[in-house]
């Protein structure tokens, strides 16, 4: 009998250790997750994108929200990996920190690590503007980071290019599409860079083929049948991730890499875009 009794007990115990190491797991595994970084690669068709450019990959990030939630010895992985991939230009999407402007500098000074052929180009979001957007703009200057508020550039390489525009944050700013593709020749290819998707809704101008957005974190937290239950967009779960078609273009929204409150991520994972243009 008193055998019986230790097996039980035993049984029990190993019972009670595997249900509180699962606890553990469930309620540890979304803390993990917010540092399984991924790299997203995927190939694009640029309308009007010249044959001699097809193949131009950009990486493409956005929302780090360096902070309490992600700290400086992290972003400086994250500039590694994108070191590491052989792009031809790299876009920041905005939200560089976590609301406040003590984090700026460093994580700038950071960002400037970056280094690709045909630059390092930017635009603002919301939290950048919390946190001071004369100063972001200051320092993203100071570290040779364009940031294209309301903007763009021809991007040249050999004998074609194509264009490169920003706008300003919808949340905190005013967009302002038009100033930002100024210069635009009919026939070229355009890439404009949005902090939030929401701006593709109301874009009027078709020569943009696409746009690269971030803002909404892919909601952070993705359940199965139903999606994010939280989505910082009008438009709900169609900016949420991924490739998107807008009215008048097509848009990429990344997941990002940082978080916000709550600090977790479920079947969402940060990540890092590879985008790769075709013709």
């Amino acid at each position: 009998m008193l055998g019986l009794m230790q097996v039980v007990s035993r049984r029990k115990f190993v019972g009670q250790l595997l249900g509180v190491t699962a606890m553990t797991a469930f309620a540890g595994y979304p803390v993990w997750e917010t540092r399984h970084l991924v790299v997203n690669r995927l190939k694009v068709a640029l309308p009007r994108l010249p044959e001699s450019l097809s193949g131009l990959k950009i990486a493409f990030l956005a929302d780090i929200h360096v902070g309490p939630f992600l700290s400086a010895h992290y972003l400086r992985k994250v500039v590694n990996r994108i070191n590491s991939l052989g792009a031809d230009l790299i876009a920041l999407g905005g939200d560089y920190v976590h609301r406040e402007g003590k984090y700026i500098a460093s994580t700038v000074t950071e960002l400037a690590r970056l280094s690709a052929p045909l630059g390092v180009f930017s635009v603002l979001g919301n939290h950048d503007y919390y946190a001071g957007s004369d100063l972001t703009l200051s320092e993203l200057a100071r570290n040779g980071l364009p940031c294209l508020v309301n903007r763009g550039q021809r991007i040249t390489r050999g004998a074609d290019s194509f264009w490169l525009g920003g706008v300003d944050d919808l949340c905190r700013g005013t967009p302002a599409p038009e100033m930002a593709l100024k210069g635009v020749r009919p026939d070229e290819a355009v890439v404009l860079l949005s902090h939030c998707p929401d701006v593709a809704e109301t874009l009027e101008d078709e020569r943009v083929g696409l746009m690269l957005c971030g803002h909404t974190h892919g909601g952070q937290i993705r359940l199965p049948f139903i999606g994010s239950p939280i989505i910082p967009s009008r438009y709900g779960q169609k900016y949420a991730s991924g490739l998107v078609q807008a009215p008048k273009t097509q848009c990429f929204v990344t997941r990002g890499v940082g978080t916000i409150f709550p600090p977790i991520r479920l079947n969402c994972p940060p990540e890092i875009a590879l985008l790769t243009l075709t013709a």
